[in-house]
């Protein structure tokens, strides 16, 4: 059987990097991988990111959506019988924009699936320096992709405190127990759910620390299910504040113009509340720079090869008041 693993977590919590990571490792113990990047906005931010792992023992591949989940669900099927015949030993999938689990879980227990895969690890990724003042709906949606997840690897550890990462912790518990997780297996004591962290340095990761990931396995969640508010396009500050993501093509400023214009577009009010901006820009000739911005952080890496595009992750996002700040840029709204 072919196992299957589902990394999930906020855009921008740092997936791509723990994937590349885990990829690597899986390889050196001469598992055969395939990557798959379920893309349901149908906008590739991701894919050119793990080019530098592409080889004959990890194929990259991605479905793209954006015409409805039943579409979207069929073509995830398709794809993974294709893969079944590619000799693949181990399916990455990021679930993009799919905030209920059970459905990837339907989907390998269809036939012909159900007679190739089988679940692996669901592994969350979050962010040490998650916000501690997010809306019901961001907090449903990290909850909800922890609910059924085996561990939970905490990104972004090397400039936070021990006191934020235990801040992180109780905040994650909360959202849990605010949707009616019922897992006895992290609430039965404090220790069992510190347990349910890895919260190492990202290059701090041991190959028993991987061992551990790849075998953590998932636990099916019961939980209250929510309907989130999805909308395609036009200003989301006026769609009673769903937790969205604002995409904005054809970024042309300079690496110090596109700083400043996070900076301002991040602690305008009137922008709505933005949690994270995220995304790749053309840095003249020196080729792309991929920037990663809080309230409190902006890391900023220099990449050979990228799609532009900015990413805002918020809530109440007004389009025309960020646009202003990236008045260079095409826009679309896409709701993850």
């Amino acid at each position: 059987m072919i196992k299957v693993d589902l990394i999930t977590g906020f855009l921008g919590s740092g997936k791509t990097t723990f994937i590349k990571k885990y990829v690597r490792f899986l390889n050196d113990q001469g598992i055969k991988i395939c990557i798959l990047e379920n893309d349901y906005g149908a906008v590739n931010v991701d894919v050119a990111l793990l080019e530098d792992i592409r080889s004959d023992m990890c194929g990259v591949e991605m479905i793209v959506g954006g015409d409805g989940r039943e579409a979207h669900q069929r073509r995830l099927k398709t794809k993974l019988i294709t893969l079944a015949m590619s000799g693949y030993q181990r399916v990455i999938i990021e679930p993009s924009g799919i905030f209920d689990m059970d459905e990837f879980f339907d989907t390998l227990y269809e036939s012909p699936l159900d007679n190739w895969y089988e679940i692996g690890s669901v592994i969350a990724i979050a962010s040490a320096d998650l916000e501690d003042n997010l809306s019901e709906d961001a907090d449903y949606v990290l909850a909800s992709e922890i609910a059924d997840a085996g561990i939970v690897v905490l990104s972004k550890t090397e400039d936070v405190s021990d006191e934020q990462i235990t801040k992180v912790k109780e905040h994650i518990r909360t959202a849990l127990l605010g949707i009616g997780v019922k897992r006895q297996d992290i609430f039965r004591s404090a220790e069992a759910f510190d347990n349910f962290f890895i919260n190492k340095k990202a290059d701090g990761l041991s190959d028993d620390d991987f061992r551990r990931i790849a075998s953590a396995g998932y636990v099916h969640g019961d939980y209250e299910k929510k309907q989130l508010s999805m909308t395609g396009s036009g200003d989301l500050g006026n769609d009673g504040g769903s937790f969205s993501n604002l995409y904005l093509f054809g970024v042309t400023l300079t690496k110090d113009e596109l700083i400043s214009s996070i900076d301002k577009a991040i602690n305008d009010p009137k922008c709505g509340h933005i949690i994270r901006i995220k995304g790749f820009a053309k840095d003249g000739a020196e080729g792309y720079i991929e920037v990663n911005a809080t309230r409190e952080k902006l890391s900023i890496n220099h990449i050979s090869n990228a799609q532009e595009v900015i990413i805002v992750i918020g809530e109440n996002l007004s389009s025309d008041k960020i646009n202003n700040y990236f008045p260079t840029a095409d826009f679309e709204n896409l709701l993850k």
